[in-house]
């Protein structure tokens, strides 16, 4: 059964960012800007995206 996956990019630095925000995008798996990580499109997953929209954009 094929499972919907998000296309999740980091295209702003987490440098100034505060802890939370720099924790979401390191349990997101992004490590470098301009790197985009496949994931499940689960409400966990949207969830955290929704809590750092200007740090990381959904591609489609």
């Amino acid at each position: 059964m094929a499972e919907n996956k998000i296309k999740i990019q980091l295209y702003r630095s987490t440098i100034c960012t505060p802890e939370t925000h720099k924790r979401i995008v390191k349990a997101l798996g992004l490590k470098k800007l301009n790197r985009i990580v496949e994931r499940p499109d689960t409400p966990g997953f949207r969830g955290m995206v929704l809590k750092v929209p200007h740090l990381l954009r959904i591609v489609e």
